[in-house]
């Protein structure tokens, strides 16, 4: 993300302006205005006063501002469904499982749960000289936190880090991605419905400068989902300003497939879980083990399936695959699919463009005798590719999926409940499905998130509210009259009594431990030493 002074823009792009296109036809679907860096200072002074205002709320008040918008959402859910096809081509049934259902179920969720989360929590002391102590941790807002949101799930994503923002008592300023402004500004209109405080979510249309200007400008935190090289700028970024941040930067998912696995389940799954969205989600399938005895047969129904599949613009009530959001999306895949081929990999059905469709459509991909040497098996493909290699065994298979810098999700498909615990305690990923996959983003109750190139930090869950708090540690002493035995006044005695207390703590046998105890001026000699001081 260049500062906006080397920000280079294409002749033909207006930087006062942001356009939402349709991607399965290149249609204008509305222009917004582009958010100036200069307007930024104004913009963070609303929204700290917002937030003042917000976090001292009650949690009633709070979790009833959350149902307001959860209702708000459900009320316009055709609209946002109609927006979110539109602005990015995917299927009206994603659209609603995906992203309007999501944020449905995270509002519901979160409301109901985020007061008891954030409540202050007992920290019981186990040492014998803390004792006399009563602490406890409280989760405070951390103030304005900036949310950088990606074009894939341009409803779903934000809304999943607005929402726990508002409920742990910051303010927001959201940046939706370029090529899906439509979709942040309707969040925002959401937000106004809701009869949210004014200036407490704020929306902000642009490009990487405008992003640069926002970290910039000293957000209290950085949450951002997109690609590795982004993610990479905004760490750098964030790391000079000690700015904390949450990068959520996409996969290269594994699925292992075991002897024993239901084929005609499994290859389903694949087929589903690699081109949904068009293959353009950070929890696709993007590589696939297949033990040797099965491998033909999987990999046929994989074919047969993936031929079965309708693509078409989502304005087809029946396309089941939509278009890729940007040409130069398409001809990144093409290069993997071209590189992979030059290697020895087999294209068994697939891969080609459909400019009978749209300028966008790419024939969903089935490729074989794939290797670890090609970009198609390393990098993030992010396309409708689903990608098999045969494997020895088990060990092999896990070693394959272990062998990437990425480790965000993955899935295991085997009929034994057992190996599959084990193997997925083996794989380097932020979660592991045994029999299922990607579905897991839709548990409100699992983390989401990864290490590696997959970035660092987790949404969802209690750990993703966590995110946005920052934790203090309180302690009160229950003998405040009483001096401390560690104050100043150090004599041969109180060593000799420390000395006496660490053995009686953690002496490798009970017998020392005893007789440390009865030494004189041993722990309670330390305890209720009287201080010269």
């Amino acid at each position: 993300m260049p500062p906006p002074s080397q920000s280079v823009l294409p002749p033909q792009i207006n930087p006062l302006l942001i356009d939402s296109l349709n991607p399965a036809t290149n249609e204008l679907n509305a222009t917004f205005d582009s958010t100036q860096p200069s307007q930024l200072p104004k913009i963070f002074e609303s929204a700290r006063r917002a937030q003042k205002e917000w976090s001292p709320q009650p949690a009633s008040a709070r979790r009833a501002a959350l149902g307001n918008l959860r209702d708000a959402v459900f009320a316009n859910r055709d609209k946002i469904a109609d927006v979110i096809s539109r602005e990015t081509g995917k299927p009206r049934v994603e659209a609603i499982f995906a992203e309007v259902l999501l944020a449905l179920d995270t509002a519901d969720f979160v409301a109901k749960r985020a007061a008891q989360w954030l409540r202050p929590e007992k920290v019981p002391h186990h040492n014998l000289a803390m004792k006399a102590k009563s602490g406890w941790l409280e989760f405070n807002p951390l103030g304005v936190v900036a949310i950088i949101s990606p074009w894939n799930y341009p409803f779903s994503i934000p809304m999943a880090q607005v929402i726990p923002a508002l409920a742990a008592g910051n303010a927001v300023i959201l940046k939706p991605s370029e090529l899906t402004p439509w979709s942040g500004a309707l969040i925002a209109e959401l937000c106004a419905e809701a009869k949210l405080p004014e200036d407490l979510v704020q929306v902000v249309q642009g490009r990487g400068d405008l992003g640069a200007a926002l970290i910039a400008s000293g957000p209290n935190k950085v949450f951002f989902t997109g690609s590795v090289a982004t993610g990479q700028r905004i760490a750098e970024a964030c790391a000079k300003k000690l700015i904390p941040s949450s990068l959520e930067l996409g996969g290269k998912d594994p699925m292992i497939v075991l002897a024993d696995a239901d084929l005609n389940v499994a290859s389903s799954a694949a087929v589903w879980g690699s081109f949904m969205n068009c293959g353009q989600t950070c929890i696709s399938v993007e590589r696939i083990y297949a033990e040797a005895p099965i491998v033909d047969q999987f990999t046929k129904l994989c074919v047969e399936k993936t031929d079965r599949l309708r693509l078409g613009p989502p304005s087809d009530p029946d396309a089941e695959v939509g278009p890729m959001i940007r040409p130069r999306q398409l001809e990144k895949v093409e290069q993997q699919i071209a590189e992979a081929k030059k290697r020895g990999a087999r294209v068994l059905t697939g891969g080609d463009r459909r400019p009978d469709l749209g300028p966008n459509f790419l024939d969903p991909a089935v490729v074989t005798q794939v290797d670890h040497s090609m970009d198609l098996m390393r990098e993030e493909t992010f396309g409708p590719v689903l990608a098999i290699q045969m494997v020895k065994n088990a060990d092999e298979a896990v070693a394959l999926a272990n062998d990437s810098p990425f480790a965000l999700s993955a899935s295991i498909w085997t009929a034994s409940r057992r190996r599959g615990r084990e193997l997925a305690s083996r794989l380097n990923a932020g979660s592991v499905m045994i029999n299922d996959v990607a579905s897991y983003y839709g548990i409100a109750e699992a983390p989401h998130g990864g290490s590696g190139d997959s970035g660092w930090g987790r949404s969802h869950s209690r750990l993703g509210l966590l995110e946005m708090v920052q934790v203090k540690y309180v302690d009160e002493d229950r003998l405040p009259r009483v001096p401390k035995s560690w104050w100043f006044g150090y004599t041969v005695e109180l060593a000799a009594s420390g000395a006496a207390l660490v053995e009686s703590l953690f002496a490798p046998s009970w017998s020392q431990r005893l007789h440390a105890a009865m030494k004189k001026d041993g722990a309670r000699g330390v305890i209720f030493r009287r201080n010269r001081i």
